[in-house]
């Protein structure tokens, strides 16, 4: 099977599809830095870093199909479904029509199969005005639709994050919800036991592993490598750091002292995601923003690496993100857990 990443980032869903043996030929997305680490990290897939406005088929995205079926994937730009921005959450908000040129490229392609990715969120969006636009879209070209919403702890990921699939079949294929690949969810601590040891404002990037890795998941997603890359971390300020030190596992800003929180106007209207300590005995949190969220180290008073929310999204040791530590952190957060994608292309190449 052929692929083409619509919106790829930094190539989470393309991880996923390659997992299940689909050959990703084309890739778009406008961010360089993302279009980077795609490229550095997918050297077979021609990368296009444009506005996919700017993108027709025949001009960009040519190739001999032959025998081989062609599936188009990816999810337009998400913030504008998420529960957590209520502000921009409607029809007026530019990005929510992202979906149209997602549409407009499937048309011009018509490939075998379509796999839209998105937010839960759009499914409550203008009482789901949005869903139904996307399903109707994919239907007026022929498409037999499915969709339904999966937790990706569910599917190996050690992290509880919902995503909204649609699958799309040219061929009439109805395809049914996904069985969980796991009962036991991977707790934090089998996911990042393994990695360096860092500080407050690590700028370390690549180190050795200072401990075997003692878990299944963390032997999966390390291989036989001696180092990773990504072992950075936020410099957070002293008075941060000193907040960290009063929130349990599990706990969040409500742990802190009010004598600390004094720049806060009101703080008691902060978000209950606000300064969570992960705990490590449990799946993660969502990862998303991690850095303006002050997502906090299981055991340590600091922020989470780039690389261990990268395994908290279950990429592989071996994949390496570029750019400045924002637009790491950016990458990692905005990215679908491979995994996930995996059980997703698994379904299609079962079908």
């Amino acid at each position: 099977m052929l692929g083409i990443d619509l919106f790829c980032g930094a190539g989470g869903m393309s991880i996923g599809a390659e997992m299940s043996g689909v050959d990703v030929r084309f890739a778009v997305e406008a961010d360089p830095h993302a279009a980077r680490t795609f490229r550095e990290n997918h050297p077979g897939t021609t990368v296009l870093e444009q506005n996919i406005k700017n993108i027709k088929a025949q001009e960009h995205i040519c190739f001999e199909r032959g025998p081989n079926p062609v599936v188009i994937f990816g999810g337009p730009p998400c913030q504008g479904f998420s529960t957590s921005n209520q502000k921009n959450r409607n029809s007026d908000n530019p990005n929510n029509w992202l979906f149209k040129e997602y549409l407009r490229l499937v048309q011009e392609v018509m490939p075998d199969w379509v796999v839209f990715e998105n937010v839960k969120g759009l499914i409550e969006t203008e009482s789901g005005y949005f869903l139904d636009e996307v399903l109707k879209g994919f239907e007026s070209k022929g498409y037999t639709t499915s969709h339904f919403t999966l937790n990706s702890a569910d599917f190996g990921v050690p992290q509880r994050r919902n995503r909204l699939f649609i699958i799309g079949s040219l061929h009439g294929t109805a395809v049914s919800q996904p069985t969980p690949t796991t009962l036991k969810h991977v707790t934090v601590r089998e996911a990042i036991y393994d990695l360096p040891d860092l500080n407050n404002g690590d700028t370390r990037d690549l180190d050795y592993y200072p401990r075997p890795a003692d878990s299944s998941y963390a032997r999966k997603i390390r291989g036989k490598k001696a180092r990773c890359w990504n072992n950075i971390v936020t410099n957070n300020a002293k008075h941060i750091i000193e907040r960290y030190s009063h929130i349990p596992q599990g706990g969040n800003w409500e742990d802190i002292p009010s004598s600390l929180m004094g720049n806060y106007k009101d703080s008691s209207r902060c978000h209950t995601g606000i300064y969570r300590r992960l705990k490590e005995n449990e799946p993660s949190v969502v990862i998303g923003n991690f850095r303006k969220n002050m997502l906090i180290h299981p055991w340590q008073d600091r922020g989470l690496s780039v690389r261990e929310a990268a395994r908290l999204q279950s990429f592989p040791d071996s994949f390496r993100f570029f750019g400045s530590i924002g637009f790491q952190q950016q990458q990692v957060g905005n990215a679908v857990p491979p995994l996930l994608a995996k059980a997703i292309f698994d379904l299609i190449m079962s079908a």
